[in-house]
């Protein structure tokens, strides 16, 4: 599979396929450093697979600062994405489009922020999407900054405003996936 060939199947705007795809493969490095750090048996090739087409869905989005121009609100870029990724076969690779928004989203905040998704629970459920929605949280797609990788403090900061419950999920991830301050996998401290 082709993830890169997959991203511009899908995005007709050259500077937001190109804005994804360094995001992307920004985040794949991470999660693939992430992943090995760990020591134990896991599917990299999935994750690095994954990781590459986990925001596939943004080419569906109206975001004009991001140079996509499509009708979805940017929130709804995961599940747009799942059902692109169903479409081509990767159902494996569609439930971490779903599944990949901050920390993952409750049925709860979904009605809680009347956010404009299905309500049921969006949140990452195997290692490795746990992994990519973890490597993902150190990478935005502000065009400016896209290969600035944030601290941890910065990505605490990111999720406090939706509550102190994302941020426990983050630290309780942090903690088994970056075990030391300057653990192996590159994670900031």
């Amino acid at each position: 599979m082709d993830a890169a060939a997959l991203l511009k199947k899908y995005f007709s705007n050259e500077a937001a396929l190109e804005i994804v795809l360094k995001h992307s493969r920004l985040v794949a490095d991470k999660a693939l450093e992430v992943a090995g750090g760990l020591g134990i048996p896991i599917d990299l090739k999935f994750i690095e697979e994954a990781a590459l087409l986990h925001d596939i869905g943004v080419s569906r989005v109206h975001a004009p600062k991001m140079f996509c121009f499509g009708s979805q609100p940017y929130i709804c870029h995961g599940i747009t994405g799942r059902e692109i990724l169903e479409t081509e076969g990767l159902p494996r690779h569609a439930m971490v489009c779903e599944r990949h928004i901050g920390v993952g989203l409750t049925a709860e905040d979904i009605r809680r922020q009347k956010l404009p998704l299905p309500a049921r629970d969006m949140v990452p459920l195997s290692l490795e999407e746990e992994i990519i929605c973890f490597a993902d949280l150190f990478y935005s797609k502000i065009p400016d900054s896209v290969t600035v990788m944030k601290s941890r403090e910065e990505v605490r900061a990111s999720l406090e405003k939706f509550g102190e419950g994302k941020i426990t999920i983050f630290d309780r991830w942090y903690a088994r996936l970056c075990p030391q301050p300057e653990c192996a996998s590159g994670c900031p401290a």
